[in-house]
């Protein structure tokens, strides 16, 4: 009998991804969502996807056993993530009433309902905000600098805990920067731009990224549902190469078929035009480095991604043309 799988927040960014991904590899995936309204329209995005469960909000303490009663396994993607210009103190309340008490109801269900295998969409950042030499790997010590980082860690530990006493199996994957059709928030700005043509400020010392492809990571959700060396453990994941953002800038204006245009500023001037204007967290995810290993994933499972940096971005590109075109 085919698997059914159901993709919380499945009509998100990556969710789509995860659906259509799923449909590929011969599961049943089954959309997990907050409300109605925009089935219609996931229906168009993601052709062969017929099922979904109305869940409401996952926070609410309601009983959602009946939902995943014939589930195999979930992929958990509906979050809490951050938006621009937020409120700091409601924010943390927001993430961890959504992050961890939602991720938590998801968990407890899930074992009362037979599920075999529930998969974490979590954050590199729970081990920080940038490296220094070494990249991080799945034994890093955590070191969540955000009250988002924060809310995705300690929904980790909790689900380490109930998995250890439940028997639910539990996959954790810490993506770092997730890139492609449909992204919004930083990338989508990155994206604008570098299609204006205007010259982009960056410091002159090179700094080393790890990224990655919406079609990558929901590769790699997929490829973990069945994998027997996936249960309860820790995987981050990255596309196959690192980046500088000088390199970033200069493929992303590629596809966009727009000249790269850089502007070299001295790094201290950049960070304090960040800080008077309040965007030195913003300055910091475009010019430090944070490198990920991913020996663990490459090894245990043995998967690679499937899609290179400069296939992704092309058809990020591809689809902001789109998107432009259509209003």
């Amino acid at each position: 009998m085919t698997e059914r799988v159901l993709v919380t927040g499945a009509d998100g960014f990556v969710g789509r991804f995860v659906c259509r991904r799923l449909i590929g590899s011969g599961y049943v995936p089954c959309a997990g969502l907050r409300d109605l309204a925009r089935w219609p329209e996931l229906q168009r995005a993601v052709p062969g996807l017929h099922e979904f469960r109305l869940l409401g909000d996952l926070s609410a303490n309601r009983d959602l056993r009946a939902e995943f009663m014939d589930v195999s396994a979930i992929v958990h993607l509906a979050a809490c993530a951050p938006g621009k210009n937020e409120n700091a103190a409601e924010a943390s309340l927001e993430y961890r009433r959504v992050n961890v008490g939602g991720t938590k109801s998801v968990a407890v269900a899930a074992a009362a309902a037979g599920v075999r295998r529930l998969l974490f969409v979590s954050t590199v950042k729970v081990h920080g905000e940038s490296t220094t030499g070494k990249p991080f790997t799945e034994d890093s010590r955590s070191n969540p600098l955000n009250p988002y980082a924060s809310s995705k860690w300690e929904a980790e530990t909790a689900l380490r805990a109930f998995a250890a006493e439940s028997g639910l199996e539990v996959v954790t994957v810490r993506p770092p920067q997730v890139y492609g059709a449909g992204v919004r928030g930083n990338f989508l700005r990155l994206i604008r731009l570098v299609d204006r043509g205007l010259p982009l400020p960056v410091p002159k010392s090179e700094n080393r990224r790890s990224v990655l492809g919406a079609e990558n990571l929901a590769d790699f959700l997929v490829h973990c549902i069945g994998h027997r060396h996936a249960a309860n453990q820790s995987f981050l994941v990255k596309d196959a190469e690192d980046v500088s953002t000088r390199e970033l800038i200069a493929r992303l204006a590629r596809a966009l078929e727009r000249p790269t245009r850089l502007l070299t500023v001295p790094a201290a001037l950049i960070r304090l035009a960040a800080k008077v204007t309040g965007n030195e967290e913003a300055a910091g995810r475009v010019f430090d480095s944070l490198v990920m290993d991913c020996s663990r994933a490459q090894q245990r499972l043995e998967w690679v991604p499937p899609v290179t940096l400069d296939s992704g971005l092309a058809a990020t590109a591809r689809w902001y043309r789109e998107s432009e075109r259509a209003g």
